[in-house]
């Protein structure tokens, strides 16, 4: 099930208000791989590069879409949280950047989705890469936790 970007735009920007104030464009989504773009201007730090808060939440959204289209693809309804992540930053960013996250960052997929349909929760670990002039300039990885039927996620 490929959703068209500008649904996916929409769903942040009306769910995620923060993601419309960062100016977030969606560039590909997809139960395999979701792209995220933010212009420096709404996330513009005092050194003129973009702020690490931006970033962070830019590679944060893109783990979090990823995530969001597999459980819709595959029927799943739930409530989808992070619990922890970590951030590494390896180049400034002084133009507009990318977070991708791709159904290969995904660790153990199949024991996610067993542990979801059986018990109702699963936690799961996701990594997405921050880009920007064709280089990696960050990576994130954190661990979102799933909670069945709490609340539509659509």
């Amino acid at each position: 099930m490929s959703v068209q970007p500008n649904e996916l735009e929409h769903y942040l920007h009306e769910h995620i208000p923060l993601s419309k104030a960062m100016a977030v464009s969606v560039v590909a989504a997809g139960p395999e791989e979701v792209v995220l773009r933010a212009p420096l201007g709404p996330n513009i730090n005092h050194r003129e590069t973009v702020f690490g808060g931006s970033a962070s939440a830019l590679a944060t959204l893109a783990a979090w879409a990823l995530l969001h289209l597999r459980l819709r693809a595959e029927g799943f309804s739930c409530r989808l949280v992070i619990q922890r992540n970590t951030m590494e930053y390896d180049l400034p960013i002084d133009g507009a950047f990318t977070a991708r996250a791709s159904v290969d960052q995904v660790t153990d997929w199949s024991r996610f989705v067993r542990m979801l349909s059986r018990r109702g929760k699963a936690r799961v670990a996701v990594d997405s890469v921050l880009e920007y002039n064709g280089q990696v300039a960050g990576r994130f990885a954190g661990e979102f936790v799933a909670l069945e039927g709490s609340r539509d996620n659509n």
